[in-house]
């Protein structure tokens, strides 16, 4: 009896197994019938799976590691996710290109990532089911903004939707970016709205989106668009470290710690607050404060005239120092021979410089920001204002404070590391009990 079944079932035309036989004998259908014949069969007929899978998009990544803070992020969870996958799912990396609608298993970049033998597996449309999860953990805004379409098929098949939210800035302080950036970042947070939810990268990022989307699509809200955080790690040990020294690095090294130094990390760009600071710097070099103030940073955009100011400068290699790109065996030289990091952005999605700080023990002096509070809480000095006075005014108070032993320390700044922050991840992303970010919220 069984075996006439099975004999009936193998046989049939109208089965999975039939339909696909008798496709397969039309020799007049091209190869993008044949692949549209085939996502189809997998939509309408899908085999049997152990685990449901988790899309992780890295569609920047896959392209090319610029070391930004954002892909290092990308890096990083994604090795803690691989590492401990979440319950019933199986972990899988995707990508789309520029111009071509839908997804690819990143499957060679996925045995690179891992170490892994390249042989043996080969990217391929992926073959998304009832109850997978996508989470578009990468930042591509134009390959966001021309899938709209494809996610849309994705929640239609029963795939929950969701994106990471790492800023607002572009929207929210479009005068520090190029024309184009503000209008192409309204366009990825409209299609990130129409998800199923958000994770932002901090409680302050999650207000900022609410409040963005409650003035401009306020029908997802009422729809039940879900809106979370979690916090980054900052382990660093977690990361791939870059070595070397300059030939001239021991004198400077020497030279910055002769007097108590300032540490700026960062990329020179408009919102950093280096025109600010600099400005402050010169009042106290006039008033005779011994300080001096350190830079590590590439060149942005739109600073041409605070670049000319660093290159040229007087006090330059005597008071001021500007080291555009140093190895990490170098900034941790430096970070040693500082007494203050000075964090001077006026906007950012979480701050990770206060939590570097911490781990090398170094006080912060910093801008008076709700997510800089978030983080710090009161670990950290602040400051307000946009003057280059007001800076001044607060280094020379944070001065007097630290010769007394009086200044707030950063040592004892609670931060995660990122298998706690994958952990915290998880938890938001399957609406889990685990980790939560609230205990950092100032009182």
């Amino acid at each position: 009896y069984a075996q006439a079944i099975e004999s009936f079932a193998s046989s049939a035309e109208r089965t999975r197994t039939g339909l696909i036989r008798s496709i397969g004998k039309d020799s007049s259908l091209s190869e993008s019938s044949l692949i549209e014949a085939a996502q189809s069969i997998a939509r309408a007929l899908p085999m049997p799976a152990a685990k449901h899978q988790l899309f992780v998009d890295v569609s920047e990544l896959v392209q090319g590691d610029s070391q930004s803070g954002i892909q290092r992020l990308v890096r990083s969870l994604l090795r803690s996710i691989f590492d401990n996958p979440p319950a019933g799912f199986r972990v899988e990396p995707v990508y789309a290109l520029k111009g071509e609608r839908g997804y690819n298993y990143a499957r060679k970049f996925s045995l690179r990532f891992l170490g892994c033998p390249l042989q043996g597996l080969d990217d391929a449309p992926i073959d998304a089911r009832d109850g997978d999860v996508f989470i578009g953990l990468d930042l591509q805004p134009h390959i966001v903004c021309e899938q709209a379409d494809f996610y849309r098929t994705l929640r239609q098949t029963g795939v929950r939707v969701e994106f990471v939210v790492y800023d607002l800035l572009p929207v929210l302080l479009g005068h520090r970016f190029f024309q184009a950036a503000k209008a192409l970042h309204e366009r990825w947070l409209k299609v990130v709205a129409e998800s199923n939810g958000i994770l932002a990268i901090s409680n302050s990022v999650a207000d900022e989106f609410t409040t963005w989307v409650s003035a401009n699509a306020p029908e997802r809200l009422a729809a039940g668009l879900k809106i979370r955080a979690f916090h980054p790690g900052a382990d660093i040990s977690y990361s791939s470290q870059t070595s070397g020294l300059p030939p001239a690095a021991e004198q400077t090294l020497s030279l910055i710690a002769s007097a108590p130094s300032f540490l700026m990390v960062g990329t020179i760009e408009p919102r950093k607050g280096y025109a600010q600071t600099l400005d402050a710097f010169e009042q106290l070099w006039r008033n005779g404060v011994n300080a001096n103030l350190v830079i590590v940073g590439r060149v942005g955009w739109m600073v041409e005239e605070v670049v000319d100011q660093l290159r040229h400068h007087r006090q330059q290699g005597k008071r001021l120092f500007w080291l555009e790109g140093v190895s990490d065996e170098y900034l941790e030289r430096l970070y040693g021979a500082c007494v203050c990091l000075l964090l001077a952005s006026e906007g950012e999605g979480f701050g990770l410089p206060l939590i570097e700080a911490a781990i090398h023990k170094l006080p912060v002096v910093t801008r008076n920001l709700p997510v800089f509070r978030e983080v710090a809480a009161d670990h950290a000095f602040y400051f307000d204002g946009m003057k280059g006075e007001d800076m001044a005014a607060a280094i020379t108070q944070w001065l007097a404070l630290f010769e007394k032993g009086q200044h707030p320390r950063s040592e004892t700044m609670p931060y995660l590391t990122w298998q706690q922050s994958a952990e915290q991840f998880k938890a938001a992303l399957f609406s889990q009990p685990g980790p939560q970010i609230a205990s950092l919220r100032p009182a």
